[in-house]
């Protein structure tokens, strides 16, 4: 006997409409689409959508919803949602393409996207979507924007640089590009403030960066891009999530007798990937002895530069996870203190972390060390 399972709802979103379809996925593993319509992106529009699902739910069956992660557009529409209690899943857009041309779909417009949308979530078990607390949110606004300016001014400072060495010097130009720079300067000096005084008003992220603090290279800015970009690590469960959702992931490529270039996806948040190349250069620069170590360990294997840092920036990565997950502070000489029996193992009267949770922080096998 066939049995409705679930609702699947696929939502196409974009800067002043999104398209909806409603599909029923049935005991048989048969999707069948009810219902398309075309909302618009304002708090009525949310409304009339969960109006019109309402009118097409026919059997009491669970509901999801599954969009596509739209710069900010579908932010408001997902959280309209959350709050009403459906089952909400924001997916990476590179993630629905591929899934959509695994459909074999050759055209595309808003109503086929949301249709393919809807089948995903009814194949699909997809992780469930939280939004950002407040604090979380601002966090992440400042950050974005702090990185933003950094930008900015390397753009003009590389500009102010190519003109002074120009046949012609324009005075006037290089007076309103120095200007600009410092303007950005007090912009970012202004921002970085308002960093930490969020960071010390909330409690929990406060507590956190105290025992994460210590890792010599990792600086106020690092810490709150970190936690802002991951939500305070909510969703992940493993340090594999945590790489592959920062694009540390490493991508083979090898068939048969050819053996391709091993590197890391990039498929991932180039927001940490961007902060995590500053402090993977620092923890290296002020001699944090475990980074340091794996730094002239893959220097005399390879002797590509890059390669070693990329390798500390995942490791860096996962340790910050794994103290922020087990609210333990940091420890330069834990190793040590592993190695010697004779030394309490307990670290702050916390028991240490397993030797899975270390895994992937050891990062003393080639395969784990990724080429760019």
């Amino acid at each position: 006997m066939v049995t409705p399972v679930k609702y699947s709802v696929g939502i196409d979103c974009s800067k002043e409409e999104f398209v909806a379809a409603m599909s029923l996925f049935t005991s048989d593993q048969k999707i069948t689409v009810k219902a398309t319509r075309k909302f618009k992106n304002t708090a009525k529009g949310f409304s009339d959508c969960g109006h019109w699902i309402c009118q097409h739910k026919k059997v009491d069956v669970a509901i999801v919803l599954t969009m596509e992660a739209t710069g900010n557009y579908h932010e408001n529409l997902a959280y309209y949602f959350y709050n009403q209690g459906y089952i909400v899943s924001i997916v990476l857009p590179n993630k629905a393409k591929k899934y959509m041309q695994s459909l074999g779909l050759k055209s595309k417009n808003d109503t086929i996207d949301a249709k393919g949308l809807s089948q995903m979530g009814a194949e699909q078990r997809l992780s469930r979507w939280e939004p950002f607390s407040p604090s979380v949110y601002e966090l992440r606004t400042l950050t974005r924007f702090c990185e933003q300016l950094s930008m900015n001014r390397t753009q003009l400072m590389n500009q102010l640089s190519s003109m002074e060495y120009g046949m012609f010097q324009v005075e006037e130009v290089k007076n309103s590009l120095r200007s600009l720079i410092q303007l950005i300067d007090t912009q970012i000096a202004e921002t970085k403030v308002q960093i930490e005084e969020l960071i010390n008003k909330d409690e929990k992220i406060h507590e956190r960066y105290e025992k994460i603090s210590p890792i010599k290279g990792l600086g106020l800015l690092t810490f709150a891009t970190i936690i802002a970009e991951t939500n305070g690590f909510k969703l992940f469960e493993n340090e594999r999530q945590l790489t592959s959702y920062a694009g540390y992931d490493i991508v083979e490529n090898q068939s048969g007798k050819r053996v391709g270039k091993t590197k890391i996806s990039k498929k991932g948040n180039s927001h940490i990937r961007r902060i995590m190349h500053m402090a993977s250069l620092n923890v290296v620069k002020y001699g944090e002895p475990k980074f340091v170590n794996l730094y002239n360990r893959i220097m005399s294997k390879t002797t590509i530069k890059m390669k070693a840092y990329v390798a500390i920036q995942r490791k860096l990565l996962c340790l910050t996870y794994i103290l922020w997950k087990r609210n333990e502070a940091y420890d330069a000489n834990y190793e040590a203190k592993q190695s010697n029996p004779g030394i309490d193992k307990k670290v702050g009267g916390i028991n240490p972390p397993t030797q899975d949770e270390l895994s992937s922080i050891a990062a003393d096998s080639p395969l784990s060390i990724p080429q760019i």
